[in-house]
């Protein structure tokens, strides 16, 4: 749509979720209550039950809302602002609580007017149409909106201009023209994003318990191992999608969080709840072909995840611990899976190689931002003079396990399962190796915040975990 010199005497309203920004402050608000309140999580229906309105404000009584962290969609903002410089008159029309809808409006600077929710008043589709109408006249205004609750007003309004629409909007702006203005689509990268396909590589662990007890020949083991993997890489992509919906506000402040699909409203959460009830769906459904004890694993890592996600992750100390024990359930998950026993040695290995790891994480994470001392990581529990410490925790962590291999390649289990035990030595020095190299990286600034994964990905440690591999097989069957 061209605007002609006339055009500046019509008002321009604009609506808010999926328009100007590329995001639903409704779903936001939903899950920053559950974060802040969790018990409110029972309230949720009865407040839907009493209207639509009635959730909205009752959300926005609660919580804040930080309108400098919101995606807004840039073409859209741009749009608003030249027409703000003809002298045009801009209003944000927005079924969003008011509280909401002032604190955008305010921080932009560009609305003349806010039309919002307000008490039992639900400010969307036929209301919204009235209102403008009300205001400025039938046709006497020009309107930007995307999604089927707009479709109303795109009658009652003289021009407009549709964005990103949905499939219902698009059908109608087909039939009736106007100006489209087109966002980033979602993609197949994107739905691999979402899911975060690279963290399956953690549930590998899985099948150590099958690769100590070499049973590689035992085809129904091997099938339990590969059916365990996929529902635990399915139930994890479902929390972790949760766990994004969790961080929106922390995410969009991070560097490179702020690009993930939600945080940066590529996808939008209706999408992703549904994705993540499907995933659990799948997850559980496999459980039928496997050991009732794998069930209850599964149930108890989502526990512990969940957990995490609400408050764990908050505290200190407490996290690194909780991670450590949440990959060590892998393993136990994957005993439980194939029905291998799994020895305390093990275990003891697991938790001790892994609270290295987590450690290494949250190191990271405090090297990456810049803050003043004795302020917190936003979400986290540690300062900036919390480094030295975390560093000597975890490589105290990294000896400890190293340590503890190393009484278990003397004692009588290895001798006992193992035709040439020697052979079996130099494992330890390779995961001493491995854990002393990822610590020295992580402080010259090259290291990914997943350790884990960067292991899955580095070749040097690629190479050493094959070498090791090798000796042990050797040591076995040689």
């Amino acid at each position: 749509m061209n605007v002609h010199v006339e055009d500046q005497s019509v008002p321009l309203a604009v609506d808010l979720d999926g328009t100007l920004i590329a995001s639903d402050l409704l779903w936001e608000g939903v899950f920053s209550l559950l974060r802040k309140y969790p018990y409110l999580l029972f309230m949720l229906p009865f407040w839907l039950l009493a209207g639509p309105a009635r959730l909205k404000c009752e959300i926005a009584t609660r919580i804040d809302i930080d309108p400098a962290l919101l995606p807004y969609r840039e073409q859209v903002l741009e749009r608003l602002h030249q027409e703000k410089a003809k002298g045009r008159k801009i209003i944000l029309a927005t079924g969003t609580p008011r509280k909401f809808a002032e604190a955008i409006a305010q921080y932009l600077g560009i609305f003349d007017e806010v039309l919002a929710t307000e008490a039992n008043h639900n400010m969307t589709s036929h209301r919204k149409l009235k209102a403008l109408v009300d205001l400025y006249g039938e046709y006497g205004f020009d309107y930007a909106g995307n999604s089927v609750h707009d479709i109303q007003v795109f009658k009652g309004a003289r021009r407009n201009i549709i964005v990103a629409p949905d499939r219902p909007a698009r059908r109608w702006y087909v039939r009736n023209g106007g100006e489209l203005i087109g966002a980033q689509r979602p993609n197949f990268k994107t739905i691999v994003k979402m899911v975060r396909a690279h963290q399956w590589s953690k549930n590998v662990l899985i099948a150590v318990p099958i690769v100590l007890s070499h049973a590689y020949a035992n085809e129904s083991m091997v099938l339990a191992c590969i059916l365990a993997f996929i529902s635990f890489s399915a139930a994890a992509s479902a929390i972790y999608i949760l766990n994004d919906f969790f961080d929106l506000a922390l995410d969009r402040q991070h560097p490179t969080k702020r690009d993930r699909p939600f945080a940066s409203g590529v996808l939008s959460m209706r999408f992703g709840l549904a994705c993540a009830f499907c995933l659990l769906a799948i997850s559980f459904a496999i459980t039928v072909f496997l050991p009732v004890e794998y069930a209850f694993v599964l149930v108890l890592y989502l526990i512990m995840t969940t957990a995490y996600s609400f408050s764990i992750k908050r505290m200190l100390l407490i996290d690194v611990l909780t991670l450590a024990g949440l990959y060590t359930v892998r393993i136990l998950a994957g005993a439980a899976a194939s029905q291998v026993d799994i020895s305390f040695w093990l275990l003891a290995f697991s938790i001790f190689f892994f609270l290295s790891l987590a450690l290494v994480k949250r190191y990271v994470e405090l090297r990456s931002v810049t803050l003043d001392p004795k302020l917190r990581m936003a979400g986290r529990g540690y300062r900036p003079e919390d480094q030295e410490v975390i560093m000597q925790a975890g490589m105290a962590s990294a000896f400890a396990a190293t340590l503890v291999l190393a009484l278990y390649i003397d004692s009588a289990d290895v001798r006992n399962l193992y035709d040439d035990p020697w052979m079996v030595w130099p494992v330890a020095p390779i995961i001493l190796y491995i854990t002393m190299r990822i610590w020295i990286l992580a402080r010259r600034d090259e290291m990914y915040d997943d350790p884990v994964v960067f292991l899955l990905r580095d070749w040097r440690s690629q190479a050493v975990i094959a070498i090791g591999a090798v000796l042990v097989i050797i040591a076995k069957f040689v």
